[in-house]
């Protein structure tokens, strides 16, 4: 029993004749020796115990400056199961000012997402931030102050108001790992605070900077070479991981834990239902290591969550650690960890090993590799998703791919040059960002239509093409929306939007081609949908609309860890199945351009019914044989439940 299956336990018990404030000591003394362990394992006792006192000064403060409504929606919560694991949850990420102008926009377009069937918003950075270059919002003035660009904190709380009403679930960005050199802290720095340096990595030569330097990789080797900035005003350089203008957060002093924490609380305090821990693998750093992914980052996780339960149990955490496969599994937790970090994770292998299979036309790597991902705590579950606001990576196993017949470094360049125009017979239009020459690491950008082949297609004029690449969007979303977890679409992704080159006029983004795939959303697109109904917008947005209305009328894709994964005899063809109690479902997915075929006799075996046995949910029909074959058309997904 992990601590958040506790405290529903406790929480169940008497909890109509308890206050709120008697519930929060409870939860306290549940957690407290936890806390403790967790806090004097970074922190020396001997050295700090008086910030242990200040931490427990902290949380008392923070819980009673929670909004009364949200300390009773917390109770809810912890009475209400593990809601992010429901079958009814399915989110879409967004920039609010490119979707529709600010917060107020936002709030207009509940009707559309209520349409789409959309209940869960993953909203980009909203708070201040620098003029001018700052990485999307990435690059924090504030935690909790809402930029003017998007409207007034009041906008923000009466549409989280509005949501909550609406059954809406919200998530926001906390910059985990690193301020804007703008923000007070560092401003505070500058001015020669020796206090706020040290809430920073600040030396005042290169020694120290030069040592890390030898092992720690860099994020952006072509616009922020390095991990390091020479700050004038201090005289001395500063950890910068990610872009000059964002300062590494030195968690190694006790005092930034705390004033994150009540950063991270101001957060939830807005109304805010999944917080997203930005870079988390990055938050400790060590000599001679990758200073990612230590087990200390893991333990401060975990600390954070922790209070967070104590404060506010209705709030949960999702990581964002695009890891490698092994490494993703750790931040659920693991030993006394275990389910007691982040109860939410991006499902960062299975979006790119998707993108491997729709290159390659093949899902050998794809069984491979998720087959080997450990089983997740029950508690815990997934961001499944094939787009987002970055770039793809390719993380994949280098011994996998060496499985199937690959040189890692060969099939690596491969996949850059079919998604990056290298190749002429490849219908993808994708940009290489941050390509490294020294190592040929290489990730990828562009909409999830334009890789799949949309935008060439639609250039060509090519029926057959359009209907390939309309077909593969939509198989792709098929399988996010089956597979197990919380399924995320990135805002435009439904209505099939192309490529944005924009970017490439605007001075604040030419040197980020991520924002090729940051559109405004096309209104005007979306007005023709019901009319239009034969354009690709308008086969894709009502596909997906019936994919989630379908997903929502079946418990067996509520995620209760009951996936399970078929190595399917022909290559091209990726097979799993959902089950629950006395219902099973199997997802059938077509990676080939060309039909290909199942033998009954595997499909039977598997427990699949053949024939007029079987329904795909999809299409109402029974299941076509061909010689005691099943055919699957090219990118053709089929959802068979035996009848």
């Amino acid at each position: 029993m992990n601590q958040a299956e506790l405290l529903r336990l406790l929480a169940s018990r008497d909890q109509k004749k308890r206050s709120t404030q008697s519930l929060f000591d409870q939860r306290l003394a549940t957690n407290i020796s936890l806390i403790k362990t967790q806090f004097f394992s970074l922190y020396q006792e001997k050295e700090h115990k008086v910030f242990f006192n200040t931490l427990l000064n902290t949380l008392e403060s923070l819980f009673k400056n929670r909004p009364k409504e949200l300390q009773n929606q917390d109770i809810d919560r912890l009475n209400s199961g593990n809601w992010y694991q429901s079958e009814q949850m399915v989110g879409m990420q967004m920039y609010v000012d490119r979707f529709n102008k600010d917060i107020n926009g936002l709030k207009d377009k509940l009707p559309y997402f209520d349409d789409l069937g959309i209940n869960f918003l993953h909203l980009m950075p909203i708070t201040t931030r620098p003029d001018g270059e700052n990485d999307g919002g990435y690059a924090v003035n504030s935690y909790h102050d809402i930029d003017s660009k998007y409207g007034t904190k009041a906008d923000f709380l009466d549409f989280t108001k509005k949501a909550r009403k609406n059954n809406m679930f919200l998530m926001l960005d906390f910059v985990v790992n690193h301020t804007s050199d703008e923000y007070e802290w560092a401003q505070k720095a500058k001015k020669g605070d020796l206090h706020y340096q040290n809430y920073y990595y600040t030396y005042p030569d290169r020694h120290i900077p030069d040592e890390f330097e030898k092992t720690m990789p860099e994020i952006f080797p072509q616009s922020a070479p390095g991990n390091f900035t020479y700050c004038p005003e201090m005289e001395k350089w500063v950890m910068t991981c990610f872009n000059s203008y964002q300062w590494d957060l030195n968690y190694r002093n006790p005092e930034v834990f705390i004033e994150m924490l009540s950063n991270l609380v101001g957060l939830a305090n807005l109304g805010v239902d999944v917080i997203r821990f930005d870079a988390l693998a990055f938050l400790w750093k060590k000599l001679g290591t990758l200073s990612q992914n230590l087990p200390e980052a893991h333990t401060l996780i975990s600390l954070f969550r922790m209070c967070l339960q104590v404060v506010a149990p209705g709030v949960i955490l999702l990581a964002e650690a695009i890891v490698a496969p092994r490494n993703i599994i750790k931040y659920f937790g693991e030993g006394i960890l275990t389910g007691n970090e982040c109860e939410v994770a991006y499902n960062a292998s299975l979006m790119a090993l998707l993108w491997n299979s729709i290159a390659t036309k093949k899902a050998s790597l794809l069984v491979k590799s998720v087959s080997d991902i450990p089983t997740k705590p029950e508690d815990a579950t997934w961001i499944n998703y094939i787009r987002c606001h970055d770039d793809i990576g390719l993380g994949y196993d280098d011994d996998f791919v060496r499985a199937m017949g690959y040189d890692p470094t060969a099939h690596k360049q491969f996949i850059l040059n079919y998604y990056c125009g290298k190749l002429d017979w490849s219908p993808a239009k994708g940009l290489m960002f941050m390509y490294n020459p020294k190592n040929g690491d290489g990730r990828i950008t562009g909409s999830a239509a334009s890789l799949l082949g949309l935008e060439t297609a639609l250039e060509q004029k090519n029926d057959k093409i359009i209907d390939y690449a309309i077909t593969k969007i939509l198989m792709m979303h098929g399988i996010i929306l089956t597979y197990g977890g919380i399924p995320m679409i990135y805002a435009g992704d439904e209505i099939a939007t192309l490529n944005d080159y924009s970017y490439e006029q605007n001075q604040e983004h030419i040197n980020d081609n991520r924002w090729v795939n940051r559109p405004i959303q096309n209104w005007d697109v979306v007005s023709k949908i019901e009319k239009d109904i034969k354009s690709a917008p308008s086969i894709v947005y009502n596909g997906l609309k019936d994919m989630i209305r379908i997903r929502k009328e079946h418990s067996v894709f509520a995620d209760n860890n009951d996936l399970k994964v078929h190595g399917c005899p022909n290559e091209h063809i990726f097979v799993f199945e959902r089950t629950n109690k006395n219902e099973t479902i199997w997802i059938l997915s077509n990676f080939n351009e060309v039909t290909e075929m199942i033998n009954v006799g595997w499909l039977l075996s598997i427990g699949i019914h053949t024939g007029k046995k079987s329904t795909d949910l999809l299409s109402g029909k029974t299941l076509e044989l061909i010689r005691n074959e099943l055919p699957l058309k090219p990118y053709e997904q089929l959802w068979i439940k035996n009848t």
